[in-house]
């Protein structure tokens, strides 16, 4: 067996920003330190065009803290991607610099077609060992944006990011409390087009994945866990009709009703309702090519992706 090397990685997104401290020997990872916090660095930027000051804070204090975690941990490489909320933004240098000055590393603002590659590997790795038919469709739904990634055991067939995510719906059209009838149906339209319109053969899909906050928290909500538990939300099974209970909950509730659930962080309780309703739009436009009519949940993601790469890149 050979030294385990270990990495961090860190996933900075339109809501949240997640690190993963792994040891890496023989091709796997394994966990050392999994980490989340809800910053809102997206918060306004769909309308402002740039990251609002206090967003900023909030991520650099995260930052801060991973920062102290790494070094206790003492890490050998560490590797900081961010994806939709970072790409357009008109003061990313800021960003960019706080980032530097507390981790040490600038951030990359990767391609949609890596953060793809990334988020697959991540997500699809032993997968065949719990009978999860491919292709795979991978879902990952951020706060700005949805990525699907279609493929099967060898590698990524298509990819798409798309401009729909839990922040940007919620802002645009739930600002009721709760969200009206109308308010959900202009949402609904929106994620309907868009999906309508992806590049994505999502036809050719046989298994749905979701991945990151979103959809694990719907599973936590869905398994009515009483407080977070990655080891019972790790390949989950949840079937079409729980999803369609869960998601109507979520959507039809106040933020006061959700936010006296154990298993919604937060940060999410405002935004989780928009999450949900994509996932379930997305599941239903996929139900009848589904070899199993269901949700597979996976805790691992781009993070592991991001893991992995920097590990394999360092041998």
């Amino acid at each position: 067996m050979t030294e385990p090397l270990r990495v961090a990685a860190i996933d900075c997104g339109t809501n949240s920003i997640r690190l993963l401290i792994a040891d890496y020997a023989d091709g796997q990872l394994t966990d050392v330190d999994r980490q989340m916090r809800v910053v809102r660095l997206g918060q306004g930027v769909d309308s402002s065009g740039a990251f609002a000051p206090e967003a900023l804070q909030r991520t650099f204090a995260a930052a801060s803290e991973y920062a102290a975690l790494i070094r206790t941990a003492e890490v050998a490489r560490i590797r900081f991607v961010a994806t939709s909320a970072a790409r357009d933004v008109s003061n990313r240098d800021a960003f960019f610099a706080g980032i530097k000055a507390r981790l040490g590393v600038e951030p990359e603002i990767i391609s949609g077609a890596e953060e793809a590659q990334l988020s697959f590997t991540g997500a699809t790795g032993g997968l065949a060992e719990v009978d999860v038919p491919g292709p795979y469709l991978v879902a990952d739904i951020g706060g700005g944006s949805t990525e699907l990634v279609l493929g099967d055991a060898s590698g990524v067939i298509a990819a798409e990011s798309l401009d729909m995510g839990s922040v940007r719906m919620t802002e645009r059209y739930l600002g009721s409390d709760p969200a009206s009838i109308e308010e959900m149906a202009a949402a609904t339209r929106e994620v309907d087009a868009l999906l309508e319109s992806t590049s994505v053969p999502l036809s050719q899909a046989r298994s749905l994945v979701g991945v990151a906050g979103t959809v694990t928290t719907v599973a936590a909500v869905a398994l009515q866990l009483t407080e977070y538990d990655p080891g019972a939300i790790h390949h989950a099974r949840i079937s079409a009709p729980l999803l369609l209970d869960t998601t109507s909950w979520l959507m039809g509730s106040t933020r006061a009703a959700r936010s006296e659930v154990a298993a919604i962080h937060p940060g999410r309780v405002d935004v989780i309702g928009a999450g949900a309703l994509i996932l379930q739009r997305l599941h239903d436009r996929l139900a009848d090519n589904l070899v199993y009519d269901e949700l597979l949940v996976s805790e691992h993601d781009i993070l592991d992706g991001v893991a992995l790469a920097l590990a394999s890149e360092s041998r």
